[in-house]
């Protein structure tokens, strides 16, 4: 039997640790579909630049395929970033993909180069997140001071309890990483209730400048920051603690790597995570 005193304090930490800190407890991800093909995306993917450098922020730049009909090829896209851009919109109930589209932490998409929409939006998450931890915090202290009293009176430890998450509220779910050039390892720590969560690997490039001849964009160079250069499930996320071991230095060049729990694949985030190596391109 495990005693809730001894394992709570050690969760708090756990939820605090993993996002730094932030408000909230973890840092909220938003991820941008974008084109070098669309005029309408520049706005948003300097936005992004903005965003990318903010604590408490994991800011992903995903450019998709769909647009080089327009008169240029981007040089950035993939197909996984178009697959992942739709199945947002079945999830949302939308009819359609559009760009430049951000969304927020899997819960709302809004237009990328709106800013005061972004802005609400990453304000409205954090909020919900700060209340979520806020109230795991009482739900805490409330069983603790219970298993206290239940020693005091009959001198034995309870079983190990984990409170519900208050309905409406994603739980948060710490995310460590640890890189060497042999081994990327992730830990994921145990939450409340029981989730079918995806694990997401995305390999990012920190800033990439491309020079656009053709198309809607011609003339333009524009610089994209976080680019997710490869996108893949790597684990599957069903709320006890979960380790991952993935070989080192693999893929195509990156120089950060960003790992998002995300229930169902692509609904609410519930952990995320983000490490850099400045001079882990180079290496390639």
């Amino acid at each position: 039997m495990v005693s809730l005193r001894r394992i709570f304090p050690i969760l708090l930490a756990a939820l605090c640790v993993a996002g730094g800190a932030q408000a909230g407890g973890r840092p909220i991800v938003v991820e941008l579909f974008t084109s070098q093909g669309c005029s309408s995306c520049p706005p948003a993917d300097a936005l992004l630049g903005r965003l990318a450098q903010r604590p408490g922020v994991i800011a992903i730049s995903l450019p998709i395929t769909y647009w080089d009909m327009l008169g240029w090829k981007d040089t950035l896209a993939s197909e996984a970033n178009t697959r992942r851009q739709k199945a947002y919109a079945a999830a949302m109930g939308h009819g359609g993909v559009y760009t430049p589209q951000i969304v927020v932490d899997g819960v709302v998409d809004v237009v990328g180069s709106r800013v005061s929409q972004v802005e609400a939006a990453i304000a409205d998450r954090r909020a919900q997140l700060a209340v979520a931890l806020a109230q795991a915090r009482d739900i805490a202290r409330v069983e603790a001071d219970a298993e206290r009293a239940a020693d005091d009176a009959q001198g034995t430890p309870t079983a190990l309890y984990v409170p519900s998450t208050p309905a409406g509220l994603d739980p948060i779910v710490p995310v460590e990483l640890r890189e060497t050039p042999q081994e990327m390892r992730i830990d994921i720590g145990a939450a409340p209730g029981t989730h079918n969560a995806t694990v997401w690997l995305f390999q990012l490039r920190s800033a990439v400048s491309v020079t656009i001849p053709t198309g809607e964009n011609a003339g333009h160079t524009i610089t994209y920051h976080n680019v997710a250069s490869d996108l893949r499930a790597v684990g599957v996320y069903r709320g006890r603690a979960l380790s991952l071991s993935l070989p080192g230095k693999t893929g195509v060049q990156h120089d950060s790597i960003a790992v998002v729990v995300q229930q169902g694949g692509f609904g609410h985030v519930l952990g995320a995570a983000m490490i850099s190596r400045p001079n882990y391109y180079a290496e390639q």
